[in-house]
Order: C-alpha cells, then structure tokens, then sequence
C-alpha cells in the first residue's frame, strides 16, 4: 500500500541468538541466563543476563555488552531493526530454574511454589540444606515469622525439615540476606 509502513523486521529466536551470544559471555569467565527480545516501537530491546560464581559487576556487565554488540552487529543477528542491549545480573532475588541453581545455593534462603502440595502446602520458605539425587531439603525454621505465619507452620512445625522434589518446583527464587 502506498504510504503506509510495514514492518520488515523478522522474528528472532530468543534460543538460536543465545547460541550466538552464550560463546562471547562463555569467553568472558561467565554463564548465560537468558536471552530475551522483544519489541519497544520501532526498536527491539535485547535483554542478556549473565553470572558468574564470583557476581558480575558493572565493568564486566559493560565489557560483555561491548562483545555481543559488536557480535551482532558484524553479524547481523538482529537484522536492520534499531536494538537497545541490556546487559544485567540476575540480581539478589535470582529465580532458580535449573538443577544446577540449586546446587550452587545449597546453604541460601529461598522462597519456593511447587506444582503439588506437600505437607499440605504449595508455598515454602526457608534455607536450602542440600540438593541431592534430585531432591531438595528445607529447613523451614530458616524462613521469616511473616512466611511462617503464611505458610501456617506452628512452633513444633517451625523447625521442620522438608523434602520437596525438584521436578514439584514450580517456581523458587532467593531471598536475599543483607
């Protein structure tokens, strides 16, 4: 149609751009999170989150965008589409998805939502003792008395420890401890 402005931008897939980008962060002492775009008007935004063991600090959220901007620019990952890259960490509150996460936390406070109650309850807080073969142990005495009083745990209750199948986590994030 005369006059009229179509969109020539293809879709981009958010897992073959983190196959390009997770060499580069790979390259810089780091794990790829995720990779997100998306479309902010006539641009598209791309959101890269990084960590690494030791946190990710600003130089080395600023080093890695230089990277995978240069990348994608040579490349032409993103098309002739205007993009913004936001490079960031996961944060104090990191969500945890993989098992591998656990792992890595195991001695953190977390809050998790599984899929089937256990105990008679989706939602639980408290500190990660271990993740083994599978399985996560929470010692529920860890959690705060406001997720206590949620979770509806008694005195006895409180210093409970509970077996939660890592397959039955719906949702966990960290709570952070300043």
């Amino acid at each position: 149609m005369p006059g009229s402005l179509r969109s020539t931008a293809k879709p981009v897939d958010d897992r073959k751009l983190a196959g390009r980008i997770e060499p580069v962060v790979a390259a810089a002492g780091m794990d790829l999170e995720s990779v997100r775009v998306t479309s902010a008007g006539k641009r598209r935004v791309l959101r890269v989150v990084v960590d690494s063991d030791h946190g990710v600090s600003l130089d080395d959220a600023a080093d890695v965008s230089r990277e995978i901007s240069v990348l994608l620019d040579a490349s032409n990952a993103l098309g002739d589409v205007p993009y913004t890259l936001e490079v960031s960490s996961p944060g104090l509150d990191r969500k945890l998805t993989k098992a591998a996460d656990f792992e890595r936390f195991t001695g953190s406070r977390m809050k998790l939502m599984t899929r089937k109650p256990v105990n008679n309850n989706r939602y639980f807080e408290g500190r990660l003792e271990s993740f083994r073969e599978g399985l996560l142990t929470l010692d529920l005495s860890a959690a705060s008395k406001k997720s206590k009083k949620k979770m509806g745990t008694t005195a006895a209750e409180q210093e409970q420890k509970i077996g939660i199948e890592f397959a039955n986590v719906e949702k966990a994030n960290l709570v952070p401890e300043i």
